[in-house]
């Protein structure tokens, strides 16, 4: 993941440059491309029907409304979770799916059209990648084998990242948290096969760790290693990593303190630090220019990278850069590699019981390496300028919705409050699809090899935001395609994005009245610019600058506020014995918290002076909760939910639908709940905050 994505929040849950790009004011990139929307799965809609008729809002509101859906749709075998946002999957997946086919037909294809075409037609030839077996890495392999000594070690980890391979650590461009309009270099920690650095030491992901060493033995042995060695070199490959989980920050510590990505230092600074894999050197090997400065984030986990450089045997390395060279190039590879790395992530880490078909696994490749190229032709032929207009007023009501509350907070001093409401004047919304295209002029697709098509975009991808360093920003530039089902907001450029895809039921509906729309996107917006004034967000100023706005007694009054959030969310148990976490989880719920407030404050100013129209016999205040918790129906896997408590800065949905209307006086008075009832938080209990 690069930086970017690291740092943006998501609702659900990159880098552009100085390429030319196509004006996207009229997107029709590849204008002669149809969509048969009688073949697409339907969407979630919010119904009355839907109801619990034996639940009690009161007392459990998300299963007051999901629970009959929940228990009719369990997840399906290719999938670790099953809701909403899943359902919007499958339908642009459907979309993007006759959008390949179309692309792989054209004869003579040029620019994107060839690009998505090649990518999908040879991710669908199982017939050749099976024949071609692991023969595409064995050049990649032989420089593995020939890793005889520091130098060749470092060398190689120099010429790989070159190509866009990383395996120790990350590295790319983002914005300066003290100048946000230029681009600088990051270094950041990596080095992992599992989820978090915790499955390295918890007791209780004991299985998963003996289970990782099984596969590792495993992909090593699919790549020629036999079977003995294999599980020798296994144990070396885990020992490895737990050297580096050691140094490296867990989930959580990462989520609630943004500026451990920032620790700006001069190229002979870091030398200093990690003597065996001089960072000078490594900027020369990538073609860059020595800066002035980058941020090498996580600075011991850096300076024990180059200890291990000289102290751990080359053969150790071996190991450890054969094993990952395999599994990452193994979904592209042969069946018996792609299987190999969806028994242990999909189905042992997460509990999928179906290996996607291929079709889905290709688009997903797409999506990944080339997903602006696809999403230029989706929102060509699935978002409707209709769509972007309501939607543009929605994100303006929101707005001032917004503007009002912040304005309103006696908890707040005028001087803090001035600062906020600079930020708030500052926010810049995008929606449905970004103002310029990307230009993909330079990355080389064919119909010969599907992992080599991806190599190929991979490091296209890679000496694109390279470019970026010590260039101003672009803020044109989105870090998700069109296509994709969510929607973020970027502390470092305080802008809030809507991707297309996610502008559909139980969202948003052109066609819908306003307490669904503001109970789906609305609430959701205001998610997105709560963000600005999370733990995190509100650690950037209204320029992006990472510094500090708040008074001192401010920070400390906002602390106590977020402090009650927190034990509120410690509180929840998302299985017997697995409660949720509230730190990891904070930003998100406060996000949740001020987002569906606000947003319930525009829907009673859109609608003030029209008569409750009571429909399928519900108040608008009844259907905007009711969808608010529809959009967040959702089953996981035992499994999923595991690796979630323990990695996603996101509470488990169920506790989303609850966690924030709780705390909202007009859901108890929509609902008729009276003091005691679960869903019914006053006194210190009750958390308020934007």
């Amino acid at each position: 993941m690069l930086l970017s994505l690291a740092i943006t929040v998501a609702v659900a849950g990159c880098q552009r440059d100085a390429a030319p790009a196509t004006d996207a004011a009229a997107p029709a990139a590849t204008p002669a491309f149809t969509l048969d929307e009688s073949s697409l799965p339907g969407v979630n809609s919010f119904k009355a029907s839907d109801f619990d008729a034996n639940g009690n809002a009161c007392t459990d509101f998300g299963a007051y409304v999901n629970g009959t859906w929940l228990a009719a749709n369990p997840v399906p075998g290719d999938r670790t979770s099953w809701g909403a946002f899943e359902m919007l999957d499958e339908r642009s997946q459907a979309i993007q799916r006759q959008l390949a086919d179309q692309a792989a037909a054209v004869e003579g294809a040029t620019g994107v059209n060839k690009i998505v075409g090649d990518i999908w037609a040879t991710g669908l030839d199982a017939e050749s990648i099976n024949a071609q077996g692991i023969a595409p890495l064995e050049s990649e392999l032989a420089a593995i084998a020939a890793l005889d000594s520091p130098q060749k070690i470092a060398d190689y980890l120099r010429t790989s990242a070159a190509k866009g391979q990383f395996t120790v650590f990350g590295f790319g461009p983002e914005a300066d948290f003290m100048d946000s309009s230029m681009n600088i270099a990051y270094a950041f920690q990596g080095g992992l096969g599992l989820p978090d650095r915790t499955y390295y030491f918890d007791a209780d992901k004991k299985d998963k760790l003996e289970a990782y060493q099984a596969h590792v033995a495993k992909v090593l042995e699919l790549s020629g290693v036999p079977a003995a060695e294999a599980a020798a070199q296994a144990a070396d490959v885990l020992a490895f990593e737990t050297r580096l989980a050691k140094v490296s920050k867990s989930s959580e510590e990462m989520s609630r303190d943004v500026g451990l990505f920032y620790n700006p230092v001069s190229p002979a600074d870091a030398d200093a630090l990690a003597p065996n894999f001089p960072w000078t050197a490594f900027f020369e090997s990538q073609g860059l220019e020595v800066p002035e400065k980058f941020s090498l984030a996580i600075p011991d986990f850096h300076a024990e990278v180059s200890t291990m450089v000289a102290d751990v045997a080359p053969a150790d390395w071996q190991s450890y850069l054969r094993f990952h060279a395999v599994d990452g190039a193994a979904p592209y590879l042969a069946d018996a590699f792609a299987e190999e790395h969806f028994n242990f992530y999909s189905r042992e880490l997460r509990g999928q019981k179906e290996m996607k078909e291929r079709g889905k696994r290709v688009l997903e490749t797409i999506g990944s390496q080339t997903g602006e190229a696809l999403g230029q032709m989706y929102v060509d032929v699935a978002f409707s300028p209709e769509s972007k207009e309501r939607m543009e007023t929605l994100v303006a009501n929101l707005s001032e919705a917004l503007k009002v509350r912040i304005q309103d907070l006696d908890w707040m001093s005028d001087e803090t409050k001035a600062r906020a409401m600079e930020k708030w004047a500052s926010f810049t919304p995008k929606i449905g699809y970004p103002d310029k295209w990307r230009d993909w002029a330079g990355l080389e697709t064919s119909r010969d090899s599907y992992i080599g098509n991806v190599l190929a975009a991979n490091e296209f991808n890679y000496k694109w935001n390279l470019a970026k360093v010590g260039k101003p920003v672009d803020k044109t530039e989105w870090a998700m395609p069109p296509q994709m089902v969510n929607a973020y907001y970027n502390p470092l450029q305080n802008e809030i994005v809507f991707p297309a895809a996610i502008l559909q039921p139980p969202f948003f509906d052109a066609e819908a009245d306003d307490p669904l729309n503001y109970g789906g996107i609305g609430a959701v917006i205001g998610h997105e610019m709560t963000h600005g004034y999370d733990d995190q967000g509100s650690r950037f100023d209204a320029s992006g600058k990472f510094q500090n706005w708040w008074t001192e007694a401010d920070a400390a009054g906002f602390l106590g506020r977020t402090d009650k959030l927190v034990a509120q969310f410690n509180g929840y148990e998302a299985a017997p014995g697995l409660q949720v976490n509230g730190k990891l989880t904070l930003g998100e719920n406060i996000a949740d918290l001020g987002g569906l407030a606000t947003a319930y404050d525009a829907m009673k100013k859109a609608t003030e002076g029209s008569e409750d129209p009571m429909l399928e016999g519900l108040s608008r205040d009844q259907r905007f909760f009711a969808n608010w918790a529809t959009v967040w129906r959702r089953n996981f896997t035992d499994e999923e939910l595991k690796v979630r408590i323990a990695t996603d800065p996101h509470a488990p949905a169920n506790f989303r639908a609850i966690g924030a209307p709780s705390n909202l006086p007009a859901f108890a008075a929509a609902f008729q709940c009276a003091p005691g009832d679960a869903m019914v938080r006053e006194g210190e209990t009750q958390v308020v905050i934007w």
